[in-house]
């Protein structure tokens, strides 16, 4: 699959995925300030963003994704970055594709399997009556029944779009998202490691990676480091810039 993505600056490259429900846009601040420094490339994943939709969301699809990526730009030894969802895919792919890794970098998940909180978003958005919306007020003012934080549901309205024949649609292919959201919690799909340096940052108050989690980090990832910024789970969108200052200083030092 034919990726949309973003690109930005020059330099060693960094290729970033977002999480679950999120896009390549997600990322434009934390691009923009390592855009002097390297080459940063942020994807639009399959059935999110202006990424076509598919039937298959699961993560060897979404490895499958990345790879062609690479191949496609010809990247050879970038380094992965992901996020929630998009963590669990650079995990995998850095696992079945160690060559083609040269640093990991995974923010707010474990190498584990999870309960999802992300169900009762999702039936949110699916029950919101597109139809009768006439303004993102509208859209905001409907969900706030479900979700009350204000800063999630800013979030889940980015994937909101004008439809070309009027009203609103959504950008994200939320029936298959729907569909298959159990896929996005499984664990990991091989049991081999992968030895380069790698870079685990979490939020302090959220709970994606617990201080019990280092054992199962530390047998996939032998290399792995934690960090820890005092924020809930979007570390990155919280706290922009010491996100990035932790990032670039582990990339010198390694």
């Amino acid at each position: 699959m034919k990726l949309f993505f973003r690109e930005y600056g020059d330099g060693a490259p960094i290729v970033i995925l977002h999480g679950l429900l999120g896009s390549s846009d997600n990322w434009l601040t934390q691009a923009k300030l390592l855009s002097p420094t390297y080459k940063i490339y942020t994807i639009d994943q399959r059935n999110h963003g202006q990424s076509p939709h598919d039937d298959a969301f699961d993560y060897q699809s979404m490895v499958n994704d990345l790879l062609e990526f690479l191949d496609d730009r010809q990247l050879k030894d970038p380094i992965l970055l992901g996020h929630s969802m998009g963590g669990k895919t650079v995990m995998n792919f850095a696992l079945q594709h160690p060559d083609r890794v040269s640093k990991l970098v995974v923010v707010d998940i474990a190498p584990r399997a999870y309960n999802l909180e992300h169900y009762t978003l999702v039936s949110a958005m699916v029950e919101l009556p597109l139809n009768e919306l006439k303004s993102r007020n509208d859209a905001d003012a409907l969900l706030a029944a479900k979700v009350a934080e204000p800063d999630v549901r800013q979030f889940l309205l980015k994937n909101l779009q004008r439809s070309a024949e009027g009203g609103f649609s959504w950008k994200v292919n939320l029936p298959i998202i729907q569909q298959k959201l159990a896929n996005v919690g499984v664990d990991l799909l091989t049991d081999t490691t992968f030895d380069n340096p790698t870079l685990f940052i979490r939020g302090s108050r959220s709970a994606y990676i617990k201080d019990g989690d280092m054992q199962a980090i530390q047998r996939y990832f032998p290399s792995a480091t934690l960090e820890t910024i005092d924020t809930g789970h979007w570390v990155q969108a919280e706290s922009p810039n010491e996100f990035v200052g932790i990032l670039k200083k582990w990339i010198g030092d390694n």
